[in-house]
């Protein structure tokens, strides 16, 4: 049987989301220098910029994603996580799928992220090249980074 699947709008602030952002940070500060660290914390994601959702398995958050308006035309994934026990399942494509079918919907036309050049980062980068993203110059406030790679999709 398989487990109900919801990946809904949801704040950030929400007390269930904790572990989440607690894995997230530990992942980001165990590979990254702390000057090449570009997520968001917790309260900046409540932003009439940014829509963030949760993904629930039985209820349960074991993913998080946030899509930021750049401008009219231009958003950046931000903040994609899934919880490392819930990974191999296909849930961060699923996300993935769900943020660029959301941000189509909402009227942009590009779609941009900068995620690590790390190898820990390999598998992210992986998922964003098979949804589609390719590897561009730094976009927005971001600026040439060693440890930072960008990539952008057109939708």
């Amino acid at each position: 049987m398989t487990e109900p699947l919801s990946f809904a709008p949801q704040s950030p602030l929400t007390d269930d989301l904790t572990l989440l952002f607690q894995r997230h940070a530990a992942e980001m500060h165990a590979d990254t220098p702390p000057e090449s660290i570009h997520m968001l914390p917790r309260e900046a994601l409540v932003s009439p910029d940014i829509d963030f959702f949760v993904l629930r398995r039985s209820g349960k958050p074991v993913g998080m994603a946030a899509l930021k308006r750049l401008n009219d035309a231009h958003g950046e994934v931000k903040s994609m996580h899934v919880l490392a026990e819930a990974r191999g399942r296909g849930l961060s494509r699923l996300m993935l799928d769900h943020l660029i079918e959301h941000a189509r919907r909402s009227g942009l036309t590009r779609l941009s992220l900068e995620t690590g050049a790390q190898p820990g980062f390999a598998a992210a980068r992986g998922l964003y090249a098979r949804g589609g993203f390719a590897e561009c110059p730094p976009f927005g406030s971001y600026r040439p980074d060693p440890n930072s790679v960008f990539m952008t999709l057109a939708l």
